[in-house]
């Protein structure tokens, strides 16, 4: 038989007792890839378990925290960095028959393993950024922009209208080929 996951709580001394109550704090990695996209959590990346278990009438009734550290890629500049993951859940484990709902109390442990897991890859962002005033590449140059530099495209004209270039000085013109100055607006 497998060994069971260290997030398989044993709730042997809380099952069928409503009322009682018993905290829990748990450290071990997923043991898979969590996660997919610029942020991941790395199989052997520990996660911290904070949980309080109590017993109700339908079920054990699962609050907790937990904080893992992910491997993100900043969606701007595409440098690698850390991301701290704190997340919260709530969730009903239901004796065998006692209502419809996704997890249940069996053989009197609950497995926190999945609602961890969702919990945390819900938690992840699609575009991770590695810091706030991150400008990103410099699309000519490939180069990472400093921060607080706006990148700002050379001026380049269209080979189609660079002969009407020379009208310009023409049109500025204030006066007329008679002489006469153009009326002012006002």
């Amino acid at each position: 038989m497998p060994t069971p996951h260290p997030f398989t709580l044993s709730v042997r001394d809380i099952v069928q007792k409503p009322g009682r109550m018993r905290e829990v704090e748990e450290t071990a990695p997923f043991g898979e890839k969590v996660g997919e996209g610029l942020a991941t959590v790395l199989p052997d990346q520990p996660v911290e378990l904070d949980a309080r278990l109590e017993s109700v009438h339908e079920g054990i009734l699962v609050t907790g925290e937990a904080f893992v550290t992910a491997l993100a890629t900043c969606s701007r500049c595409l440098v690698e960095f850390d991301l701290d993951v704190e997340v919260d859940f709530l969730e009903l484990f239901a004796y065998a028959g006692a209502s419809e709902t996704d997890y249940l109390v069996v053989d009197e442990t609950v497995d926190l393993l999945p609602v961890v897991r969702d919990a945390v890859v819900l938690a992840l962002p699609f575009q991770p950024v590695d810091r706030p005033d991150c400008s990103g590449l410099d699309p000519e140059t490939g180069e990472r922009l400093e921060p607080g530099t706006e990148y700002v495209p050379k001026e380049t004209i269209d080979p189609r209208w660079a002969a009407l270039q020379g009208f310009t000085e023409d049109v500025t013109d204030d006066k007329s080929e008679d002489g006469a100055q153009a009326p002012k607006k006002e």
